[in-house]
């Protein structure tokens, strides 16, 4: 029987440094690298048993990312095979460029490696400026002969459009396909595309790409999102260093995972109380459907490529995994239900006001 997931668990790592330093990064636009690593409280073991399947109620998909360098933090190698042994999914958003963490994650138990997923950003310019670009494909290669899973995504700006020709022909050498694009955004704001361009002709520039995932992110960008969310039950924002459990990016602390490992995490839905301008990260949240009457792709279709009839980035057990609709192991809730939680959330909200409020005035 094909395992189906449980929750989508979208993990912060706060390190705020990077060896690239690409200018459409948003630490790079909010001038927040500050040259620190992550500083884990606890160790891998202890993490794993405060995100054990029992506590969660399933096998869940992670997504580790940092704010610059995911893998900086050498902690995280040993966080990220914990998770493994539990049964979970992992995926690390990384840049590809650090040897020796791919050296030892090819180290691990081939059965775990075929639940990890590798979303290698291709910086090509900061890549080619680092001398860095072979370490970047040999590592994806590293990790493809071991039996992980991955993707390659660019960051389309207009910096990088008179490369466009050539990233394509050195994606055909080296990968045998075309990566992926994502979007580029301004951190700021209702949070709008990362382009001197008009969205129309961003998006024609790009298209030669033929994306999935592009093609999906242009389509929900900048669509305010008025309809129930199940993010913060069905999907949690996680801070691996604090342990501060958030329903999104945006909404209120729920609960933490290092207080009591013995107790379940609390959830509370945002509703229909979003204040994001758009789900800029929908590919994810929405693909697996924290909104569960949209019509989404399943994310495996945004993040795979298949270079022939029998070779394609993501192993069975991934692409089946990521096929995955929360609405399947979660119970939708009833309308009395919605109501409620919809009070709770407007309660919460002004309560986050008025300590804002405070905080200012004591300054």
């Amino acid at each position: 029987m094909k395992e189906k997931m449980k929750k989508f668990i979208d993990c912060y790592i706060p390190t705020e440094t990077c060896n690239l330093r690409c200018h459409y990064c948003y630490i790079t636009q909010n001038k927040k690298f500050n040259n620190k690593l992550a500083q884990f409280k606890y160790d891998a073991k202890f993490i794993r048993k405060a995100l054990s399947k029992d506590r969660l109620g399933g096998a869940c998909m992670f997504n580790l990312c940092a704010g610059g360098e995911t893998l900086l933090a050498e902690e995280v190698i040993e966080i990220v095979k914990e998770l493994l042994k539990e049964g979970h999914y992992v995926m690390i958003v990384t840049n590809g460029t650090l040897n020796s963490r791919f050296d030892k994650i090819a180290q691990f138990d081939s059965e775990l490696l075929k639940h990890l997923f590798f979303k290698f950003s291709f910086h090509y310019l900061e890549l080619v400026r680092i001398k860095k670009l072979n370490d970047f494909f040999d590592n994806i290669e590293k990790m493809k002969k071991v039996g992980a899973s991955f993707t390659v995504e660019i960051t389309p700006n207009d910096e990088l459009i008179p490369y466009k020709d050539e990233i394509m022909k050195l994606c055909e050498e080296k990968l045998g396909v075309l990566c992926h694009l994502t979007i580029g955004r301004k951190n700021s704001g209702e949070i709008p595309v990362l382009t001197n361009k008009s969205f129309k002709e961003y998006k024609e520039i790009w298209k030669s790409f033929k994306s999935e995932l592009f093609d999906f992110k242009a389509k929900i960008f900048g669509q305010k999102r008025n309809e129930f969310c199940y993010a913060g039950d069905w999907s949690l924002y996680v801070n691996l260093v604090s342990g501060d459990v958030t329903q999104c990016y945006c909404g209120v602390k729920i609960d933490n995972i290092y207080r009591d490992i013995n107790k379940p995490i609390k959830t509370l839905a945002i509703g229909n109380n979003c204040t994001l301008a758009h789900c800029y990260n929908g590919h994810a949240f929405l693909a697996f459907g924290c909104i569960p009457e949209l019509d989404t792709p399943t994310y495996d279709t945004l993040r795979n490529r298949k270079l022939n009839e029998t070779e394609e980035w993501l192993s069975l057990d991934m692409k089946d995994f990521m096929k995955s609709k929360l609405k399947d192991t979660n119970e939708e809730y009833t309308l009395k239900e919605k109501k409620m939680i919809n009070k709770k959330n407007k309660l919460y909200q002004n309560i986050k006001k008025i300590a804002k409020k405070i905080v200012r005035s004591k300054r």
